[in-house]
């Protein structure tokens, strides 16, 4: 065995995960709640209450909870219409559920590079990734931060295409003062429990256009018209169209509810964490040795992850062990989906992403969760320093 002094992990003090989730409130007394009314299985009061939180707190026209946010992107894909021989473009440097809701329907993914500053798709390039098959652009907000809305948009309605918002990680974070999850026709948001408001998994879709409330509601039921029947819209229900269980439960919904009376003071948390990290690192981005993430004027964050840049991809596996050695985790982000072998399959056209393949090289993840604590982010940042400047 071996002697704790001669162990850094051990000497270094308690263990500083990369993600903790937390309780901020209600969330255990309104699971309780669920169970005494008897309805666990969705569609509840606690789906009603967060449903109209979302959409009186976000300005948005429907929100339907599902069990994750791969759920909701799965009914966008449906929303969608898109199928064999159409093309959806999005950004590589994503999580595999991102292409996989659209891959699953029979389209083809035409992966676009970065931006440089924020990381997410760069609208520079979607002029010349629109083909005639051209169904859908899904921009994804990285780490809270939006992409360009607006452009985004506006090339869209140029070409009669349709936007779907990957906002998994975008939840209370805004762009020109509009909330994310707001601004395309479709948007999928995510409470896992590495979520900036968790449920341990699920998800939600907006819906901002008014044309799809009534088909998502049936892909959401499995297909059937449940909600007409209940609603004494139809005297019986049936199977309309495609569809799956997509529902969240009300075990789910409980816990998020109580996540949700808390949204301010979580965020303001966070944010704070985020600017001690920003303050504490600053010198090294001073001194060209990594650089920190970057938000435009027009984007308000949510603080939803903090990362850094490091110069060379050869830094960061021994940064991680440094960082490793002194009982904290760290974590590099997505792997490229271009450079995969199923991303590979499902793309239109191979393709070269240059700053999607140097940022996916790049990138390290610092712990950042609603009770790190000052001490512990004092020690992140010194044993980053230390690796960076010895």
């Amino acid at each position: 065995m071996t002697p704790p002094e001669s162990n850094p992990a051990a000497a270094a003090g308690k263990r500083i995960p990369f993600n903790r989730p937390f309780v901020a409130g209600k969330e255990l007394f309104y699971i309780s709640q669920a169970v005494l009314k008897g309805n666990l299985a969705g569609d509840g009061e606690f789906t009603a209450l967060c449903s109209r939180w979302f959409e009186e707190q976000f300005t948005i026209e429907r929100i339907l909870l599902t069990h994750s946010c791969t759920a909701a992107l799965e009914m966008s894909a449906l929303l969608c219409d898109v199928g064999a021989g159409d093309e959806v473009i999005m950004p590589s440097y994503t999580f595999v559920s991102t292409a996989n809701a659209f891959a699953l329907r029979g389209a083809s993914i035409r992966f676009v590079d970065i931006r440089e500053d924020t990381l997410n798709l760069d609208e520079t390039l979607l002029e010349e990734a629109i083909t005639e098959r051209t169904k859908a652009i899904v921009p994804v907000h990285y780490a809270g931060v939006a992409a360009e809305m607006d452009t985004i948009n506006a090339i869209a309605e140029e070409h009669g295409l349709l936007v779907v918002e990957d906002a998994a990680q975008g939840v209370g974070a805004t762009y020109k003062g509009r909330s994310l999850g707001s601004l395309g026709h479709l948007a999928a948001y995510s409470f896992h429990e590495t979520k900036n408001l968790i449920a341990g998994e699920g998800g939600a879709l907006a819906i901002n256009d008014e044309r799809f409330i009534e088909r998502a509601e049936i892909i959401r039921e499995k297909g059937t018209n449940r909600s007409r029947f209940f609603r004494g819209q139809v005297d019986k229900y049936t199977w309309v169209d495609l569809g799956s269980s997509y529902l969240a439960s009300e075990l789910t919904a409980a816990f998020l509810y109580g996540q949700l009376e808390a949204t301010q003071r979580i965020t303001r948390t966070r944010r704070e964490i985020f600017s001690y990290y920003a303050d504490g690192l600053a010198q090294l981005e001073e001194g060209g040795l990594l650089r920190l993430p970057i938000c435009p004027e027009e984007c308000g964050h949510n603080a939803h992850m903090f990362y850094i840049l490091l110069p060379r991809a050869e830094q960061r596996p021994g940064l991680i062990q440094h960082l490793a050695e002194r009982n904290i985790q760290s974590v590099f982000h997505y792997v490229s989906l271009h450079t995969s072998d199923m991303g590979r399959r499902v793309s239109s056209i191979p393709v070269q992403l240059p700053v999607t393949e140097d940022v996916s090289d790049r990138l390290l993840r610092l712990p950042c969760y609603f009770e790190l604590e000052r001490q512990d982010q004092d020690r992140v940042i010194e044993a980053v320093s230390q690796y960076l400047t010895s």
